[in-house]
């Protein structure tokens, strides 16, 4: 934390856009936190994977896009939808498989998207989204906007075969395309360090002739400064970038996952000492931006969102018997 401090202190103070982060990572990680206590209730249906823990990522880099740029994300995505902008009270309603979700209810959690803000979708299928994202980079391209592509996924996807081909080939058309995996440690029960044959992720920027960068996930305005360049070079016609968030999954694999792979102590050590939130609510009390009573009212007002969310979602009524076939392609 030291380092920290005296690394950052010297820069210009971006009140507006610090406290507009540190609400997106509030809202992150109490939607994520209502999410788990009502799936624990019996109240939302089939399988959720939180993101707490990880909100520094996913606001880090999400607060250098444009709405109009794309996002594609993963299983664990909640916390990349509410950073890109997306509706929280379509969100909750999704999860409670109402009428009135991104989904109509029927996707859930895996499936939430949002075209007209660019999220191009979470997905079930581990590294699924890498080829959808080089096909938004190619659109792009294609259409000779400056609009950006990210596609955010875990150190376990990053050791399956659609990541290669999708790095390799944005390198080879030079895509506007940020590959940002987020390191939380584990991919699913199994730990990065048993996993994988190297320590740093990001050096496999190597292998497709693209900029590597690996950033202290947990520290946002680390994630921030690292992803303003490789979007700012992206939109250049510079090509891709890999960005390695290093984080941690402080919940399960999913709610309900029994954890006999890791000591609790863990869990509660990154808790105590490299929580994303807590550093950067420290961070900004200490250069002024925050203050006790600014804290208070900010996640009153989160919280209040949220319940409206829930009440929203509650109140929505699940979708009718005879459209289980609709929306369907095949």
């Amino acid at each position: 934390m030291a380092k920290e401090k005296e690394r950052k202190d010297d820069r210009p103070v971006e009140t507006k856009t610090w406290r507009a982060m540190y609400r997106t990572m509030v809202k992150i990680r109490l939607f994520e936190t209502l999410a788990g206590e009502y799936f624990a209730a019996g109240q939302i249906p089939g399988f959720i994977h939180l993101s707490i823990g990880q909100e520094g990522s996913s606001v880090g880099v999400c607060s250098c896009l444009r709405p109009d740029d794309y996002v594609a994300t993963t299983h664990r995505g909640h916390g990349h939808m509410i950073a890109k902008g997306a509706d929280v009270k379509r969100m909750a309603a999704e999860l409670f498989g109402k009428a009135t979700g991104y989904c109509r209810g029927k996707g859930g959690s895996m499936h939430i998207a949002d075209f007209s803000i660019g999220i191009l979708g979470a997905n079930g299928v581990v590294a699924g989204g890498l080829p959808l994202i080089v096909g938004a980079g190619l659109s792009i391209k294609l259409r000779r906007t400056d609009q950006v592509a990210v596609v955010f996924f875990g150190d376990g996807a990053a050791n399956r075969g659609p990541v290669h081909e999708a790095m390799n080939l944005a390198s080879i058309w030079k895509l506007p395309v940020l590959f940002v995996i987020e390191n939380n440690q584990y991919a699913s029960t199994t730990p990065q360090s048993y996993s994988c044959a190297i320590g740093d992720l990001c050096q496999r920027a190597a292998a497709y002739n693209m900029p590597g960068y690996g950033v202290d996930g947990n520290d946002v305005l680390a994630v921030r400064e690292t992803a303003a360049r490789a979007v700012a070079e992206a939109r250049a016609g510079q090509g891709p970038s890999l960005i390695e968030n290093k984080t941690y999954r402080v919940r399960g694999h999913f709610e309900g996952d029994p954890q006999k792979y890791r000591d609790a102590a863990e869990v509660q050590r990154w808790q105590a000492e490299n929580d994303p939130l807590r550093r950067f609510e420290d961070f900004l009390r200490r250069r002024g931006v925050l203050t006790a009573k600014k804290i208070r009212r900010i996640e009153e007002e989160v919280r209040a969102e949220l319940d409206a969310a829930v009440a929203f979602a509650k109140e929505s009524p699940f979708p009718r018997p005879e459209e289980a076939l609709e929306d369907l392609f095949v």
